[in-house]
């Protein structure tokens, strides 16, 4: 019994910060489950069976607020999936060490930004770039198939001060991106049986409750607060890089 609460615990909480975020929480699913036994590639593919439920979840919410933004989904992911696909490609042509530091002071800079309020001063009437929106797809599906990360950490920022979208929108728009994005992955990570149900099973209830419940909060939090707290993260995922 106690396990099942620690189990439960684990996934509100991760569920919660993906969906106040609208990051994966790959970054904190996979050492979670490699503290608790998994191996490592288990724990990736069981990470993506876990996003799949985390980011419908707070999809769901997102989409009754109106905060996702379909085209730019659409967008992102057409080109995100092929890039995705080179990426991982290219992954065993580039030192792992060179492109883990590039990423980290990538991070670092979109988390000064963030948190300045650099990028997109008039939050709530800024004006949607569209046509920057596949250069986005093709960052995020770039750097996830090189370094085998959720481009949620890249999307929020990305949207947010590149795009020109609002901070809630951007939440909302990358948690139902992510979605896709981690159904094809965990469907891959499934076929090759390297995902463990009954640990995603464990973590479902937990991951599906904290997904809507930080879906609720980002809709009732500041902008600037959203900001802030994403800029940390920005730099936690970066010193995690560099470690």
């Amino acid at each position: 019994m106690l396990q099942y609460l620690l189990d439960f615990i684990i996934g509100l909480g991760i569920g919660f910060i993906a969906g106040l975020l609208g990051v994966g929480g790959g970054f904190l699913i996979v050492p979670t489950l490699v503290l608790l036994g998994e191996p490592i590639h288990l724990a990736i593919g069981t990470s993506l069976a876990c996003i799949v439920l985390s980011s419908l979840s707070a999809s769901l919410t997102h989409i009754r607020r109106g905060a996702v933004l379909y085209r730019v989904v659409l967008l992102k992911e057409v080109f995100s999936v092929p890039f995705a696909v080179i990426g991982a490609y290219l992954s065993s042509k580039f030192p792992g060490k060179e492109l883990k530091l590039a990423f980290a002071l990538l991070l670092f800079y979109l988390a000064y930004t963030m948190a300045s309020g650099k990028g997109n001063p008039h939050d709530e009437d800024g004006t949607v770039h569209y046509s920057r929106v596949p250069l986005v797809g093709i960052l995020s599906g770039l750097v996830s198939g090189l370094l085998g990360i959720s481009g949620g950490v890249l999307n929020v920022p990305l949207f947010h001060t590149f795009v020109g979208i609002p901070m809630r929108y951007a939440v909302g728009t990358s948690s139902f991106a992510l979605f896709f994005t981690a159904l094809a992955g965990a469907f891959e990570h499934y076929r090759l049986g390297q995902v463990d149900l009954h640990m995603a099973l464990l973590l479902a209830p937990g991951l599906i409750i904290g997904g809507r419940l930080g879906a609720l909060a980002a809709h009732r939090a500041h902008p600037e607060t959203l900001r802030r707290a994403f800029a940390g993260v920005l730099i936690l995922v970066a010193l995690k890089m560099l470690l």
